[in-house]
């Protein structure tokens, strides 16, 4: 890769190079010898991908995760977001954790036929699905694909609970679904936010929802009586974590009822691109938050180890815990009264009839 195209940044794109693809055999790399004068282009198209979807739920029994089963209807996201800690998972896909991920994506078909039959199993036991656990399930595609909607209207034939996590403003299209679910304590959304700072987000989260649009979002679905809250995620040392105050009280006077925090998680190829990222767009800030990061992360750039992937160690990250904590009594968020209110309810489950059943 010629290093006059590692560092110039497309427009609405977060990652600024291709990263190798770790599976790979071979690769190769392209030197500028001077001779070649056509100028890289500065924009770049979204190319979509079909999958026929062999499965639909993934599986996990990570001790740190509130839950053990998602549903991901595409695979790479248009936000864009450089730090996104899937990113490593676009290599499975002989693809690059780069701009490939933001850029060529894998659009899955056939989910709900697949969550059909999985929902037949006699074995299958009903616990909340996380919808997205990977990519965002309302990333820019989803408004010509509707597979999320569609996936949506089927859980809600089934009695089925979902969890969803997202920084779009689309998910305010299924409001009738959603409202449906909640109804019934089948749903609750979280919205991510990051910063309240528009022009950090522009290249932070290129393609994602405003700061604004975001709180406007969890104001609406507040009003429609539907269960939200916030992530603040990732909080990012030395760059974001300033804000975290304000970001928990713009969200509580929208209507959020409760929080949660991650730290920033750099695994596998992300922590170069993140810190390439940095020296592009914040070269005087660079040294100094991969140096926080890494205090946070027993000095290296990131710790896979349950407990402390999600939170870090060490003082710095001691600290955030307690700033959050404080902020969340001070604003009344987590409200250990009001948190029955918000669990999903299992019981009401219908399992659909399979495909092909005449008998009932």
């Amino acid at each position: 890769m010629p290093q006059f195209d590692r560092i110039q940044p497309r427009k609405g794109r977060g990652a600024t190079y291709n990263p190798v693809n770790r599976f790979s055999p071979t690769h190769s790399e392209t030197q500028d010898d001077g001779w070649w004068q056509e100028e890289m282009p500065t924009r770049l198209a979204t190319v979509v991908s079909e999958e026929q979807a062999r499965s639909a739920l993934s599986w996990n029994n990570s001790p740190d995760l509130p839950f053990d089963r998602s549903l991901n209807p595409y695979r790479g996201c248009e936000h864009g977001c450089i730090y996104c800690y899937a990113r490593p998972s676009h290599a499975y896909w002989d693809l690059s954790p780069g701009i490939d991920f933001e850029t060529r994506l894998i659009a899955r078909s056939g989910l709900v036929d697949r969550l059909r039959e999985e929902f037949c199993k006699k074995s299958y036991v009903c616990r909340p699905i996380a919808l997205s656990g990977n990519t965002d399930c309302y990333q820019p595609l989803e408004s010509e694909r509707g597979t999320t909607r569609e996936l949506l209207a089927f859980l809600l034939e089934c009695r089925h609970p979902v969890s969803i996590i997202t920084k779009s403003a689309l998910v305010l299209r299924d409001l009738d679904l959603l409202s449906e679910l909640a109804k019934h304590r089948l749903t609750r959304v979280s919205i991510s936010l990051t910063s309240l700072d528009s022009d950090l987000k522009r290249t932070l989260e290129p393609r994602t929802a405003s700061p604004s649009a975001r709180l406007r979002t969890v104001a609406r679905l507040s009003e429609a009586d539907i269960p939200v809250g916030v992530m603040i995620a990732p909080v990012i040392p030395g760059l974001t974590d300033h804000e975290l105050e304000r970001m928990l009280e713009y969200a509580r006077d929208a209507g959020a009822q409760w929080a949660g925090w991650t730290l920033l998680r750099l695994p596998r190829e992300v922590a170069p691109l993140f810190d390439e990222w940095l020296q592009v767009h914040y070269p005087e800030r660079a040294g100094k938050v991969m140096s926080l990061i890494r205090q946070c992360r027993s000095g290296a750039d990131y710790d896979s180890r349950f407990g402390k992937r999600m939170r870090g160690e060490g003082v710095f990250a001691d600290l955030i815990g307690q700033r959050f904590d404080k902020a969340c009594r001070r604003l009344g968020l987590n409200d250990p009264d009001r948190s029955e209110a918000r669990q999903l309810d299992v019981t009401a489950f219908r399992p659909p009839r399979a495909q092909g059943d005449l008998f009932e």
